[in-house]
């Protein structure tokens, strides 16, 4: 759990009449941080989780020793400020927004902080990174999309590699700890070449959720990443 690499298994492709029991499984199995893909049907064209289903997980959101684990949180929404301090209070631990779903970029970012969460942008794949000259002194974590988001289960997109790469210029720039998160399409056969491009959090549904023995298919990650 203190290795610099995080593996996140999104609830998206979780078995959702049994969502608590999901969420303690995939802990057991290993993974770091519970992902929360939250959809608006305007932003995406999907509809997903609202706060309450955070509140309610929070308690299973822990080791069996009882640590807690992180609820991350990825705002696929517009408008960004309100529903972000609702899963703030509900329980988040970081909260990622897409840039162009905020009015005022910054402004979002301070209020997340204000909460006392982690705040951290989201770029889509054709999405540049310019905002960063701006918020890069302000974020936490940085999550590339490596899939068009809305829905689990698509496949990784190549050129979200060299975003990554670009993203990593950027934060070792800034000399701050930030992380730098992928989502889509992460499988344990292509999770070195992202780690490699200079991801550290990885994003991972299907590849989880969708395989009986998510312990067999997490330790497989960790094997790629050495």
């Amino acid at each position: 759990m203190t290795s610099r690499y995080k593996i996140a298994p999104s609830i998206l492709s979780a078995d959702f009449a049994c969502l608590g029991a999901e969420v303690k499984s995939v802990i057991d199995a290993g993974a770091d941080w519970i992902h929360f893909d939250v959809m608006d049907n305007h932003y995406v064209p999907n509809l997903t989780f609202g706060p309450m289903i955070c509140e309610a997980l929070k308690p299973y959101a822990k080791t069996a020793a009882g640590v807690a684990v992180p609820i991350d949180v990825h705002l696929m929404i517009s408008p960004v400020d309100a529903l972000a301090a609702s899963f703030a209070d509900a329980g988040a631990d970081l909260i990622s927004f897409h840039p162009d779903a905020s009015a005022h970029v910054h402004r979002s970012i301070q209020a997340i902080k204000s909460k006392g969460l982690k705040a951290g942008l989201v770029f889509n794949p054709a999405e540049p990174l310019d905002v960063l000259e701006w918020t890069i002194d302000e974020i936490d974590l940085i999550l590339i999309m490596s899939v068009n988001p809305g829905f689990g289960g698509q496949s990784f997109i190549e050129s979200a590699l060299r975003k990554v790469e670009l993203a990593r210029q950027w934060i070792e720039r800034s000399g701050r700890d930030i992380r730098l998160e992928v989502d889509g399409g992460i499988k344990a056969d292509n999770i070195r070449r992202v780690a490699d491009a200079g991801a550290d959090t990885f994003v991972a549904g299907s590849a989880i959720f969708g395989k009986p023995d998510y312990k067999a298919v997490i330790d497989q990650m960790r094997v790629a990443l050495g």
